[in-house]
């Protein structure tokens, strides 16, 4: 995991919410500014993930209503030496899992509905180990703050925007740049945020895939589920993530329609590259292990070979 690049984005996330605030409100204004975004970012560790799942309409699920889902995570969790996470399923025809929660000891994963439909046993093994190694890198809080400070830049760029409107061109301390310069960054700072907070995303995506296909065992698990999940996310609207998209990114496939061609707006990597790269991992030899907790391939969930959940494990 590149966190020395992750690291650095996050510092330029807060800069810039820093300086936006600076630029409505002089110092003063930057230092109100970062205490706001510091409240936001404590109420959001303790809540983000409670908050996310109830959005979703998440339900949670057990070895009783839905056994064959909480045994394949359960074993991926041991293989990858997490405790057991909360297990959910969403409503949602659209073929989609994430992940949440502050630390591994706090994790919930989640799969829609078309997702269990959509997979057989194996390529949801897959989805879930990289849901999971998502949990041991602690992308969730990571994610969660990036969205909470984007969010928070999106808030300010906009009282910027009324400010440049309605105050005139005055110049004074409180306001350095004037009307016109309040309107620039009301326009370039939301940019700027979203281009930073889609930067941090990809790059754990990749990770993820990798250290996912790491607890599995088998690359090819995660590589046959991605194939099927981009053509399906294409085809199949998640009206729950259109109307709320700030937590696009924390999705396995970005469930968002008009996704558009250029990687620079994309929160998630071209599919195609993250399919190649797991197909590189499944050319090398089998046991792949991470470097400070090595681990044992998964053996494949109870099953002598791929199949579909055919009953509906989440009633």
């Amino acid at each position: 995991m590149n966190y020395v690049r992750t690291g650095l984005l996050l510092a330029g996330l807060t800069a810039l919410f820093g300086v936006v605030g600076m630029m409505i409100g002089g110092q003063q204004g930057m230092i109100i500014a970062l205490l706001f975004a510091a409240a936001m970012n404590v109420f959001a560790y303790w809540n983000a993930d409670a908050m996310l799942l109830r959005m979703r309409g998440a339900r949670q699920v057990d070895d009783r209503t839905a056994p064959e889902l909480v045994s394949i995570v359960r074993e991926l969790a041991q293989n990858a030496g997490l405790p057991m996470p909360r297990v959910y399923v969403v409503e949602n025809p659209q073929p989609n899992a994430f992940a949440t929660g502050r630390n591994p000891e706090n994790a919930a994963v989640a799969a829609t509905t078309g997702l269990l439909q959509l997979l057989d046993r194996s390529e949801i093994a897959g989805v879930m180990a990289h849901e999971l190694a998502h949990v041991r890198n602690r992308d969730t809080l990571t994610m969660t703050i990036t969205a909470t400070i984007a969010g928070a830049i999106s808030a300010l760029a906009n009282f910027a925007m009324f400010a440049g409107i309605f105050g005139g061109h005055r110049n004074d301390n409180n306001n350095p740049l004037g009307g016109l310069g309040m309107i620039l960054v009301a326009i370039l700072a939301p940019l700027g945020a979203m281009l930073v907070q889609m930067a941090i995303s990809r790059t754990r995506e990749y990770e993820a895939d990798k250290i996912g296909a790491e607890i599995c065992g088998h690359p090819m698990w995660l590589a046959s589920a991605l194939g099927k999940l981009d053509k399906g996310v294409r085809t199949i609207p998640n009206m729950d993530a259109e109307r709320n998209p700030a937590m696009a990114h924390m999705y396995i496939a970005n469930p968002l329609s008009g996704k558009g061609v250029d990687s620079l707006f994309s929160t998630h990597p071209d599919m195609g590259n993250r399919i190649a790269k797991l197909h590189a991992m499944a050319k090398q030899p089998v046991g792949y292990q991470t470097g400070d907790a090595p681990m044992n391939p998964a053996k494949p969930p109870r099953s002598s070979g791929p199949r579909r959940m055919r009953r509906r494990p989440w009633n």
